[in-house]
């Protein structure tokens, strides 16, 4: 329960930070893609403009020429213009057409002053009625006017990227000065032209998608970064909360043990006392009954079972209250040594294959040779109880960055995986016998010499016991 409350308090304020850092990128990915969009905007009224003072241009050029050109010459060899006679229209195409050629230019339409297309690079279009609409009539009123027209599909023309666009521009077309004694000229008719600027729009479209992928390319680098530091920020919480929490479970687990290393203390001392008289006193009536009555062996089994409890009392206490080590040289392949010489008789009994694979030259250590003793035989006798006649038992060390690393490995049946986690548990066994402690005064002995101890299951089958020791 308490992990569950850690890890919803680390959660949710990362979960905030990461709402903030998405919706503000996600925000300031759609401010930058209406920014871009405005810009390309900006852009096209700009070129829409440009476009209309260059037709205006062209216009103005065009009612020059035509009238220089086409219109005076006409008039004084016909007295009349009508562009229905063969020769009149082949002199109009041929000056429109040598005016505008360079110019980009893809339709040339002229109407007459009764809204009829007098003149057209299309003579499918030459003689059609009220074809201007209302531009021709602006047109008539001396303004100029232009328009877009642009063709594609549905999605095409929502994001401003047709497959063509073109400019259709209608200006009057008027007397020039020589012909008209007015200022201006009356408008002897409209022209029209239609240019095709597609071109200029797909560069703006291209401008606009380059900054658009620009920005989602700054956009997804930041995005990643944030990223990465968002889960590297809820790793090194978790890594802390956790550390937390198994620092609380340490400490908890130490005042329970505290408490029970006290009262057990107490009650050891307790019965310490009675129990050593009531075995000298079994061994002095054993000495007395020896005259009268040889084959009672009562006197024994109190005397063997009261040595049995006094083993017992001495594992609480040892549990209980540690001993400070007395640090001095030693080595580690001697305890050893010294170890399997006290468990050889039982060695042979069992018939057990002891196979040690012992670094040469391993440094000496500072440790308590009484208490690495005990800590070894705890270790060796636990192996013993597991292996079968003719079992084997590998004693391996080796020295490692400062440290000798010890491995017990037998190859019984080893533990299974529910007991493995509870063998450092006070007062836990799986035996019939036993109080449960054997393994936690090891795991304190190891730790009291700042070591640790370590116990997993070996491959293919049996147990491997590790004891880490700094040099």
């Amino acid at each position: 329960m308490l992990q569950k409350t850690n890890n919803t308090q680390v959660i949710k304020p990362f979960r905030l930070v990461k709402f903030f850092t998405f919706s503000s990128l996600a925000i300031m990915l759609a401010a930058t893609i209406v920014i871009s969009a405005l810009n390309a905007h900006w852009v096209r009224n700009i070129l829409l403009e440009k476009s209309e003072e260059y037709a205006s241009l062209l216009v103005e050029n065009l009612n020059h020429q035509v009238i220089s050109r086409f219109m005076l010459p006409v008039l004084i060899k016909y007295g009349k213009i009508r562009l229905r006679e063969k020769e009149q229209f082949v002199l109009m195409d041929k000056v429109v057409r040598s005016t505008l050629h360079s110019f980009n230019v893809e339709m040339v339409s002229i109407y007459d002053e009764n809204n009829i297309i007098s003149y057209s690079f299309d003579k499918d279009l030459i003689g059609q009625k009220n074809a201007g609409g209302v531009h021709y009539e602006k047109a008539l009123k001396r303004e100029a006017t232009s328009r877009l027209l642009q063709q594609g599909n549905f999605l095409e023309l929502l994001f401003w990227f047709p497959q063509e666009t073109k400019i259709v521009t209608f200006a009057p077309l008027q007397a020039e000065k020589q012909l008209s004694p007015s200022l201006t000229g009356p408008v002897m008719g409209v022209v029209e032209i239609i240019r095709d600027v597609s071109d200029d729009y797909k560069k703006i479209f291209k401008l606009q998608g380059l900054i658009i992928g620009s920005c989602a390319i700054v956009m997804g680098v930041l995005f990643l970064v944030l990223r990465f530091l968002v889960k590297h920020g809820e790793k090194i919480i978790e890594q802390r909360a956790e550390e937390r929490l198994k620092l609380e479970e340490k400490l908890h687990q130490a005042e329970h043990l505290s408490a029970i290393g006290e009262m057990t203390a107490g009650v050891s001392h307790e019965i310490r006392n009675p129990l050593g008289i009531i075995k000298s006193s079994a061994q002095l009536l054993k000495n007395k009954m020896a005259k009268l009555d040889a084959e009672n062996n009562i006197l024994d089994i109190i005397v063997e079972e009261s040595g049995r409890l006094d083993n017992i009392i001495t594992d609480f206490l040892n549990f209980a209250k540690p001993k400070i080590p007395d640090l001095r040289p030693c080595v580690v392949e001697e305890i050893i040594e010294k170890n399997l010489a006290y468990l050889n008789p039982h060695i042979e009994e069992k018939t057990f294959n002891i196979s040690k694979e012992i670094a040469q030259n391993l440094p000496g250590i500072m440790a308590d040779n009484a208490m690495l003793y005990q800590a070894f035989l705890n270790i060796l006798l636990n192996a013993f109880q597991s292996l079968e006649d003719n079992g084997c038992l590998t004693i391996k060390t080796v020295y490692n960055s400062g440290n000798i690393i010890i491995n017990f490995i037998d190859n019984g049946e080893g533990i299974k995986e529910d007991i493995l986690k509870k063998i450092w548990t006070p007062f836990f066994t799986s035996k019939d016998r036993g109080t449960g402690l054997g393994l936690g005064i090891v795991k304190n002995i190891i730790e009291a010499h700042n070591g640790t101890i370590t116990i997993s299951n070996a491959k293919p089958n049996g147990t491997n016991v590790e004891i880490i020791l700094p040099v």
